[in-house]
């Protein structure tokens, strides 16, 4: 999706979503949680318009997996959903491939 738009475009987008990261701790001052979703707006148009970003957000959440796995829920990445399904799914087959555990001396 985000290879359709245009160089320009992406950039502006880019650009755009780093002047919202910077902006995050000024709103963050004011009472409230602004600043975290203002910083989270900012870090999906970064994500989103730059390769180089994802590759770094990725390096970081192998690093750091309780990180990439609560960036993931608040970016509500598809990649993230689906890799959960197949650790649900595994889960499951490992559960029914293990033989079950009889008690000695019993019927």
């Amino acid at each position: 999706m985000a290879g359709a738009r245009s160089p320009i475009l992406r950039t502006a987008l880019f650009v755009t979503g780093l002047l919202v990261i910077a902006v995050s701790p000024v709103v963050g001052i004011l009472p409230g949680p602004g600043g975290i979703f203002v910083f989270a707006a900012g870090l999906v148009l970064v994500l989103q318009n730059s390769v180089r970003a994802q590759k770094l957000f990725c390096r970081a959440k192998r690093r750091w997996p309780r990180f990439g796995r609560y960036a993931d829920m608040a970016l509500r990445r598809r990649s993230a959903r689906r890799r959960r399904l197949r650790e649900k799914e595994a889960e499951i087959a490992r559960a029914e491939a293990k033989p079950p555990r009889l008690r000695n001396g019993t019927r």
